[in-house]
């Protein structure tokens, strides 16, 4: 049992009893020193000794101190010149005895190895900003206190929300343990995370404010939360046609898609007389912006999305496969419309091919947003020549659960069927694929390709949406 001694005087110190007395720790025997009048010794415990001495007198301290084998010494006091006469006091008696010394005055600093300095001013502060709205709470007295254990709660609409804790990418943290209606849980990688849940988190520090910022970025209409706006890259290079088909289809997904601008970025201009017909699109949503230095396209880019808010890429699949434009766009990490042989104006369906569970429950906010968004019918297919579905029932749990939440039906197809035999087949379909990182380097001969996605990526028949997913 370790002896502990609190040198007691004030408001503070009178909490502080109060709390050590409602310890149900009984490792410690507590010795109080308060004045005979002081009403701190009217508290009667087996493991409180109180002490009717003034604590400032060297002498009574000096044989309080020397009585017994005290393994620390708290002084909580009211009054600035005490706390100081005491610290000096303690120090002349034993110099190295562990010292936690409670300071609320701004002009009073300790220059001592072996004093615990308590900030009465921070640790409010502290606390006053933790009730803020959008700030983590971070535990201070446990491991290093540096912000690498964390509660967040989980708002509505949170990409977070219905999905699972095996499906969440989390190399540099963990969810430990999950608060739910006044229970707690410990979670497995099967458990699904709903709203309300508060989520105790271990990890990196820094890696959990980004994950706290995630946790917490809510979910709005597509193409957020990647961005505001649409753009279009156009290369001028195209058939008359097929470059007003492009623009027409682009300026249809900006209109169905509320509050977007349109911006249209021209390259490998040629024909000054046809830049002008196509000027005639622009309006208060629409922007023509032509490159003459087809060289530093990709700085064009950079510029635009620094100042234009991009949220959705429009381009055609050989533009996508054409000096390293899907790594570029990949690293951006901003949603791509590939335009297909079907026009999106006469599309009622939108389709994604099952597929790995960190990827499906990353992007299935962006996928109920879109549909929504262009009154598409949403279907999930589950194509496995083999038969087995049994391996993708969370992810089907998953989409059911969201469906569920934005009150958007989606039908959920299991079919014994070579998957890319039976989406050819389809005549009039957007497919929805995850934009991955083994997607980055990928050439245009996807017919060797193993994934399903990639061989699709080099088919135009259909037009197709790839989502960013996390990696």
């Amino acid at each position: 049992m370790k002896n502990i001694l609190i040198l007691a005087s004030g408001e503070t110190a009178r909490a502080f009893i109060q709390r050590v007395s409602k310890s149900r720790i009984g490792g410690n025997r507590y010795f109080i020193t308060c004045p005979e009048a002081s009403d701190l010794c009217s508290i009667s415990l087996d493991n409180i000794s109180l002490i009717k001495e003034d604590p400032t007198s060297f002498l009574k301290l000096k044989n309080i101190i020397n009585e017994r084998d005290f393994s620390s010494i708290f002084i909580v006091m009211d009054k600035k010149e005490d706390s100081k006469y005491v610290l000096k006091n303690i120090r002349t008696v034993d110099a190295k005895i562990l010292v936690v010394f409670i300071n609320q005055w701004d002009d009073f600093f300790i220059d001592d190895e072996n004093v615990s300095v308590v900030d009465m001013n921070e640790v409010i502060a502290g606390n006053l900003y933790e009730k803020l709205p959008n700030v983590p709470i971070i535990a201070k007295n446990i491991g290093l206190g540096h912000g690498e254990i964390m509660e967040v709660l989980v708002p509505f609409g949170s990409s977070f929300a219905y999905r699972h804790i095996g499906a969440i990418s989390h190399r540099k943290w963990r969810v430990v343990a999950i608060y739910r209606k006044e229970k707690q849980m410990f979670p497995n990688n099967a458990t699904m995370i709903l709203p309300n849940d508060r989520l105790i988190l271990i990890g990196n520090p820094i890696v959990l404010e980004g994950v706290y910022k995630k946790i917490n970025k809510r979910q709005g209409a597509f193409p957020e939360p990647f961005g505001r706006n649409l753009y279009l890259i156009l290369d001028m290079r195209r058939t008359r046609e097929e470059i007003l088909i492009q623009i027409n289809e682009a300026v249809f997904l900006s209109n169905q898609l509320t509050k977007t601008k349109l911006y249209i970025r021209l390259l490998y201009i040629s024909n000054l007389e046809f830049l002008q017909e196509l000027r005639t699109f622009e309006n208060q949503h629409v922007f023509i912006i032509p490159s003459y230095e087809d060289k530093d396209i990709f700085k064009d880019i950079d510029y635009d999305m620094s100042q234009r808010d991009i949220g959705l890429f429009l381009l055609d699949n050989k533009m996508l496969f054409s000096k390293n434009y899907k790594a570029y766009l990949y690293d951006l990490k901003r949603p791509i419309y590939l335009f297909g042989d079907k026009s999106l104006y006469n599309i009622k369906e939108a389709v994604i091919l099952m597929g790995d569970e960190v990827e499906m429950e990353s992007l299935s906010s962006s996928i109920f947003d879109f549909s929504e968004s262009l009154n598409l019918t949403l279907s999930l297919c589950d194509y496995n020549p083999e038969g087995d579905f049994e391996d993708n029932k969370n992810i089907v749990e998953h989409y059911e659960s969201i469906s569920r939440l934005y009150n958007f039906k989606i039908n959920i197809e299991k079919k014994r069927v070579n998957p890319i035999r039976e989406l050819l087949k389809e005549k009039e379909v957007l497919h929805i694929i995850p934009f991955s990182q083994s997607m980055k380097n990928l050439s245009f001969i996807n017919f060797l390709s193993t994934e399903v996605n990639h061989y699709f990526l080099s088919i135009k028949k259909h037009p197709q949406l790839l989502i960013p997913v996390d990696n």
